[in-house]
């Protein structure tokens, strides 16, 4: 498990070639730590696909003290249409003006939650710190574990002080679907699909109505990055399985999955094991068969 960090000047730090680089994860007793602490903001995530009241009512039903809840499809995405993909971003003014009402400002730490192995948590996690902010962490383990650890629950909503929360956005950590279109073939960028072998391979597409993956794509499974035991991977195992796709941590590597969500553990574990230039395809995979012209491809590559 990742070292249970101190405040900000105390966080974990992995030193790598020459540089250093923070860690997103903390623990459970990190959590418990600081959870009465003015300058902690945590969410809630929990996200069941298919299921879109399943969250809120596990919410409701019992959360951390002080967790705001943050729904994937109402707060973390915007309206779908005929491009963007099912899970495109939500509008970056509107999601700004909802982290300044959860009591998120520049200088807030904030951690995030689940209990769907980091996915949703983990999306929280990359719209924040695109938007600028760099003390966001995503909790290691999940809900069921700090529940099972016998850690306080309450049914209590909270009610943060509203603040100012001043977006710098950082546009080069998102492409779209022609900027990806552009750089098939490239040298020096690498292409990731995050979604389950069956579906990059084009044996079976249960979501989408076409099956395949974008030529050239490699396939890194997101569940991967996690152990048998549901928790993140060390950043020196992380580093060893993507080094097979990705040698150079200084490459640029572009991360999709099927709609935006779970291609982001794939960026914080990229971001954990070292690698400096990691971008999203927001729209991904949903977004990529809805333009006519777009090559597909089947089979490894």
């Amino acid at each position: 498990m990742y070292n249970e960090i101190k405040f900000q000047n105390k966080v974990s730090k992995i030193r790598r070639r020459g540089a250093f680089y923070v860690s997103n994860i903390v623990g459970l007793s990190w959590v418990l730590e600081h959870l009465h602490d003015p300058k902690v903001a945590i969410a809630d995530c929990r996200f069941l696909l298919g299921q879109p009241d399943a969250g809120r009512n596990a919410y409701e039903a019992g959360h951390i003290p002080g967790a705001l809840y943050w729904d994937l499809e109402k707060d973390l995405s915007g309206p779908a249409g005929k491009h963007g993909g099912r899970h495109p971003l939500p509008d970056l003014g509107v999601f700004t003006m909802k982290l300044g009402k959860a009591g998120i400002s520049n200088e807030t730490t904030v951690v995030a939650y689940d209990d769907q192995m980091g996915a949703m948590a983990s999306r929280f996690w990359w719209l924040v710190t695109f938007l600028g902010h760099d003390r966001v962490y995503v909790m290691d383990e999940g809900f069921s574990k700090w529940k099972e650890r016998g850690y306080p629950v309450t049914a209590e909503p909270a009610k943060p002080e509203p603040v100012a929360f001043h977006p710098n956005v950082r546009s080069e950590k998102l492409l779209s679907a022609g900027e990806v279109r552009e750089r098939l073939g490239r040298p020096g960028t690498v292409l990731i699909d995050s979604r389950e072998p069956r579906r990059y391979l084009g044996i079976e597409e249960p979501i989408d109505r076409v099956a395949g993956h974008i030529p050239g794509a490699r396939n890194m499974f997101w569940k991967e990055v996690l152990d048998e035991q549901g928790r993140w991977l060390k950043s020196e195992a992380l580093a060893e399985r993507f080094a097979a796709v990705a040698p150079d941590k200084d490459g640029e590597v572009v991360v999709y999955c099927g709609s935006g969500v779970t291609a982001c553990p794939n960026i914080l574990a990229l971001t954990e094991a070292g690698y400096t230039n990691v971008k999203l395809y927001g729209g991904s995979w949903s977004d990529w068969i809805s333009y006519g012209e777009n090559p597909i491809a089947a089979g490894e590559e």
